[in-house]
């Protein structure tokens, strides 16, 4: 397999050229923000895993396949930092259940320093509150711009296992937008 023309700087890196993985940073860092922020829901958790991701994945860049695409790459190791994420979270919330600690409220998702439409925030709740299982191809092929193919590689399944699941995936979301509007 030949490596995709696109990502010659991406062997740089693996090569060890900072200037080369600085520039896969400036490349990928706005889809890659949108990505993670529509999976957890929160900008600055967001930010916080955005820039996790990218600091793994120039300590592991030598395991970097350059036949590969950088960005699905990328995209896989953050979609694994989510996943961190998400179970991270779930430990909290039960050790602040069993100790009836207040958790505060989540934050106002923000776009540019201003308040986001109403919609655009239910839909990132929404989507932030779809099983993984749903959320990951979803996001992977809308917000990480990953073709089903490679979405279900990133993923360890096969195409139609992905397309099953965009397909859940936006009928859940349906039911929860029109549930929300109603409500």
């Amino acid at each position: 397999m030949n490596s995709h023309p696109e990502d010659s700087v991406g062997a740089q890196a693996k090569a060890g050229d900072k200037a080369a993985f600085e520039a896969l940073v400036r490349r990928e860092k706005s889809g890659l923000y949108s990505f993670v922020r529509r999976y957890v829901g929160d900008p600055d958790e967001a930010y916080d895993i955005v820039q996790d991701s990218f600091i793994a994945a120039w300590r592991s860049i030598h395991r970097y396949d350059p036949a590969r695409p950088f960005g699905v790459w990328l995209r896989t190791i953050a979609l694994n930092k989510c996943r961190d994420h998400g179970r991270r979270a779930a430990v909290r919330r039960a050790l602040a259940r069993a100790f009836a600690v207040e958790t505060p409220p989540p934050s106002e998702p923000v776009e540019g320093g201003r308040r986001m439409d109403e919609q655009l925030r239910r839909l990132d709740l929404a989507i932030a509150s779809l099983p993984a299982i749903y959320k990951e191809p979803l996001l992977l092929t809308t917000a990480g711009g990953l073709s089903q193919a490679e979405a279900a590689k990133a993923l360890k399944t096969s195409v139609k296992g992905v397309e099953m699941r965009l397909r859940r995936a936006r009928t859940k979301l349906a039911e929860m937008l029109a549930e929300s509007a109603e409500g």
